[in-house]
């Protein structure tokens, strides 16, 4: 067993090694952001090399593509038939286009790339708490064209396995949503209250993910100040959570998705200024969904600037989920579901 676990950590070390990438790490943790792309392809514990972020979307070689926790900009979803005529690709250019490592020393990075299409330039700084595993990302979208224009900004982790299975108990602090299957034009009718959603009008629970990933996309508002959304698997001992300002982060948006045998296979923990999976036409004519906008507007030589923080925990064999995330400017605060709290030791991580 110890020998098949060093060789896929092998397997594993040289695929990232066939693409560009830049790693940072801390004393507990560390990340690699894969360049081709921007994703974030790895964040785990040093000490554990059990790493949640995992996809990798069709392509091949080193060519730029979605993999792990990827951003999706200038757009989440499908562009018009015009667009996709023009070139224009699913989630936005962000991820079909080399980034630029600016600086990388220690637990500390800054990239950037350009969005021809879009117009839009983007820049990431990217750091590595010391002493615990977070990982603090900020990221500035910069309009370059001589005319505003709409956009929508989506960060999209993807969680697989080996950290996905059958076991793994998703949570949040998300509120009232609508499944993306729902028709046009109002598919908040009939709305939603995390954790459930409806599939033929009967009650599913997204905490959980075994053999049906229906409905596909739920998306949910956040209420509260700060928004998270957490993933749990007991028996590997590990958690990963997101935590952001739902100012500038409204919307939760979650993505299930099963293998051919039926064992999940992926689980998108999105978040973004969107919760409207449709082109931009559709966006403006709905102008908004429970009171917060779904889409975002860039004037020209306008930068926008918006933050995130990700966290690894291990918990123990009897974890069930968590119940709160807090910050107070100093120290994430982890409640389980029973047990002791998890207390990280941040510091300021949120502008």
């Amino acid at each position: 067993m110890r020998s098949l676990f060093v060789l896929a950590l092998a397997l594993a070390s040289a695929a990232f090694a066939q693409r560009p990438v830049t790693n940072i790490e801390g004393s507990v943790a560390r990340v690699t952001i894969d360049r081709a792309g921007g994703s974030i392809v790895r964040f785990e514990f040093k000490d554990q090399a059990l790493n949640p972020l995992r996809w990798n979307s069709d392509g091949a070689g080193t060519s730029p593509r979605s993999m792990a926790h990827f951003l999706c900009l200038d757009r989440w979803g499908q562009p018009s038939e015009a667009e996709l005529k023009n070139g224009m690709p699913f989630h936005g250019e962000a991820t079909r286009v080399m980034w630029k490592e600016d600086r990388a020393a220690g637990g500390l990075a800054t990239l950037s790339a350009a969005l021809p299409m879009a117009g839009f330039a983007v820049s990431r700084t990217a750091r590595v708490h010391e002493r615990e595993a977070l990982l603090m990302v900020t990221e500035r979208v910069t309009n370059q064209n001589k005319l505003g224009r709409p956009y929508n900004m989506v960060q999209h982790p993807t969680i697989g396995p080996p950290f996905l299975d059958a076991s793994v108990v998703v949570d949040s602090n998300a509120r009232r949503g609508f499944m993306q299957s729902s028709p046009l034009p109002n598919p908040e009718e009939p709305s939603v209250f995390w954790p459930q959603a409806l599939k033929d009008g009967q009650p599913v629970n997204l905490r959980h993910l075994t053999n049906d990933p229906m409905p596909n996309v739920v998306s949910f508002v956040v209420e509260d100040e700060i928004g998270w959304v957490t993933a749990a698997n007991a028996s590997k001992g590990l958690l990963i959570g997101y935590l952001w300002r739902t100012s500038e982060y409204p919307w939760l948006n979650i993505w299930r998705h099963v293998d051919n045998n039926g064992a999940p296979l992926a689980r998108g923990l999105e978040f973004g200024t969107t919760g409207l999976h449709q082109p931009f036409g559709v966006l403006l004519k709905k102008g908004g969904i429970f009171g917060r906008r779904i889409v975002a507007w860039l004037e020209p030589g306008e930068t926008h600037t918006r933050s995130y923080v990700s966290f690894l925990c291990k918990i123990p064999s009897g974890f069930t989920g968590v119940e709160k995330v807090s910050y107070d400017g100093s120290r994430i605060v982890i409640k389980p579901r029973g047990g002791k709290d998890i207390v990280l030791n941040s510091g300021a991580v949120l502008p």
